[in-house]
C-alpha cells in the first residue's frame, strides 16, 4: 500500500472513530459539516482525501482539533 493510501485509511479510520464517539451518523455529521453523505462515506472508507478546508469542517462539526484526526500520522 502506498504512504498516500495509508495516510487517507488512517484519516478515514479517525474519522468514523470520532464520529462514532460523538453519536453522529454519517448523515448528520455531514449536515453539521456542510458536506455531503456521500463524501464523508468516501472519506472514511479511504477513497477519497478531504482538502483542508473540509478536514477543519469535520473536525468542527464533532467538536474535536484536526491534529486529534492526524495524530496518527
Amino acid at each position: 500500500m502506498s504512504a498516500i493510501k495509508q495516510h487517507r485509511r488512517i484519516l478515514g479510520d479517525a474519522i468514523r472513530s470520532e464520529r462514532k464517539k460523538a453519536g453522529l451518523s454519517q448523515e448528520k455529521l455531514a449536515e453539521k459539516a456542510g458536506l455531503s453523505t456521500v463524501f464523508i462515506s468516501r472519506v472514511e472508507l479511504a477513497k477519497e482525501s478531504p482538502s483542508v478546508d473540509s478536514l477543519v469542517k469535520i473536525a468542527r462539526a464533532m467538536r474535536v482539533r484536526v491534529c486529534e484526526l492526524v495524530k496518527d500520522f
